[in-house]
């Protein structure tokens, strides 16, 4: 759970110039050479006129992008006048997430349902069973499936809705130092204080906790299961993070982790902007503290949560809705890419 501290900038070469070459300097060549380049100039300025109103009819439909996703966005995270929000409201989240999030699984509706009644029993035996009115994480750690998913729901009376799914990666045992991830409810709280990655490499080159700024949530010291030698149980930090985005990103969907759980970059900015698991961190906000892992243009959603809840589905096999990466990507696992967290 350790990057380097070495930092490394990436260099490009500047981009090559060419030379002129002259002709023979025949009168019949010059008049040739002369319609040429006016054929040149004109078709030129056709192709400037043509590319500025491609660009301005571009502009335009950005233009309208952003407006219907500003407005979006101001819908799911309104409040009333009195602070309150209508709950119906947290299910527009579902369009936030699959504009925001690249790394999506399509989970069948048979599927969302089973995971929400796997998720209400890990409620249930931790006795947070009327957990309601705000947003939980549940990981699926069952090395068929590596997904995370987001659930809402207004009241306990309701069943658990869907927002969205991911691949992961999670603990993958059978090296030194590499844990089960732990089965659970645990609580993201400032007493175990998030932070951002540096975006440094260890010595393997890779950037375990993914690209700069990436939010690592802390969620402290918790048992678990020993992926090596006898087994047994000892103390792991238990963190969820993204990875590096270039090496190990492409391999989310099997287990691949030191026993955190590795999720997407925009899965990672997506729970950090609009503050999905941060409902203790806000009530320190409002309680005055200013807190820097926080950035001052997130846009919290009212219904901000505070659990990660982990299981396993205990799957023989793999489904179809949670692909395994390629042969392909498989083949270029870097070195020491497993001795990243």
């Amino acid at each position: 759970m350790n990057n380097n501290k070495l930092d490394r900038t990436a260099k490009y070469p500047p981009d090559s110039g060419g030379g002129n070459n002259e002709c023979d300097s025949t009168k019949a060549m010059r008049c040739f050479g002369h319609i040429g380049r006016v054929c040149l100039v004109i078709g030129i300025a056709a192709l400037i006129g043509w590319c500025a109103c491609g660009t301005r009819a571009f502009a335009a439909g950005t233009s309208h992008t952003s407006s219907a996703w500003s407005a979006l966005v101001s819908q799911v995270t309104a409040r009333d006048a009195v602070g309150g929000a209508d709950p119906r409201q947290a299910l527009l989240m579902r369009d936030v997430f699959a504009h925001a999030v690249t790394r999506r699984l399509k989970v069948p509706l048979a599927e969302q349902r089973a995971y929400g009644v796997r998720l209400q029993a890990m409620l249930d035996s931790n006795e947070l069973g009327d957990l309601s009115g705000e947003y939980v994480a549940l990981v699926d750690r069952n090395q068929n499936v590596q997904a995370l998913f987001i659930y809402f729901r207004a009241v306990p009376a309701d069943s658990w809705q869907l927002i969205g799914a991911s691949p992961v990666a999670t603990g993958r045992p059978g090296q030194f130092d590499h844990f089960i991830t732990p089965l659970g409810v645990f609580e993201h709280t400032p007493d175990n204080m998030d932070f951002r990655a540096e975006g440094t490499m260890n010595q393997n080159g890779i950037r375990g906790y993914g690209r700069h700024d990436m939010r690592i949530f802390d969620l402290g010291w918790a048992q678990a299961e020993r992926g090596w030698g006898k087994g047994g149980l000892s103390e792991m930090r238990f963190q969820m993070h993204a990875t590096d985005p270039d090496r190990l990103e492409p391999l989310l969907g099997i287990r691949h982790s030191k026993g955190c759980v590795r999720i997407p970059a925009t899965l990672n900015v997506f729970l950090d902007h609009f503050g999905i698991l941060d409902a203790e961190y806000e009530n320190l906000v409002d309680s005055g503290r200013a807190l820097w892992v926080l950035h001052s243009d997130r846009q919290v959603t009212p219904w901000s949560g505070r659990y990660i809840v982990v299981v396993d589905s205990e799957r023989n096999a793999r489904p179809a809705w949670s692909p395994s990466p390629s042969s392909a990507v498989r083949a270029k696992v870097p070195a020491g890419a497993d001795t990243a967290d």
